[in-house]
C-alpha cells in the first residue's frame, strides 16, 4: 500500500487550468480509491498498480489541453498499511492537541 500525491498541469494551456484539472480530479474520484484534493496535489491511496493507471488517466486528461504536461509525483510506500491517507493527518493532529495541552493553549 502506499500514499501517492500528484499534481498535474498543461503547459501553455494559458493562467487559469481549472477546466483541466477538474477532470483529472474528476478521473481519481471515479477510480473509487481513498483520495483528497487540496490547493496543491491530489492525493490518492491504495496498491502501486491500481493507483498507476489512475494518475496516467488523470495525465493524459489533462494533456488534452495542451501540448506538454507538468507532473509532479510522491509517494509514501508503506507495505501493510491501509488508511494513511487519513492516519497520517490524525497522527500530527493528536501531537499538536497534546503539545497545546502541555502549554496551557488547549
Amino acid at each position: 500500500m502506499a500514499v501517492f500525491a500528484f499534481s498535474v498541469a498543461p503547459l501553455g494551456a494559458g493562467e487559469s487550468v481549472a477546466d483541466q484539472v477538474a477532470e483529472a480530479v474528476r478521473i481519481v474520484r471515479e477510480s473509487g480509491l481513498p483520495n483528497r484534493t487540496t490547493a496543491m496535489f491530489t492525493e490518492i491511496e491504495g496498491e502501486w498498480d491500481e493507483v498507476m493507471p489512475v494518475i496516467k488517466a488523470a495525465t493524459d486528461a489533462v494533456g488534452q489541453g495542451g501540448h506538454r504536461v507538468s507532473l509532479v509525483l510522491k509517494a509514501d510506500i508503506r507495505p501493510g498499511f491501509t488508511g494513511q491517507l487519513d492516519a497520517k493527518v490524525a497522527r500530527v493532529e493528536e501531537r499538536l492537541a497534546a503539545d497545546a495541552e502541555e502549554s496551557g493553549h488547549s
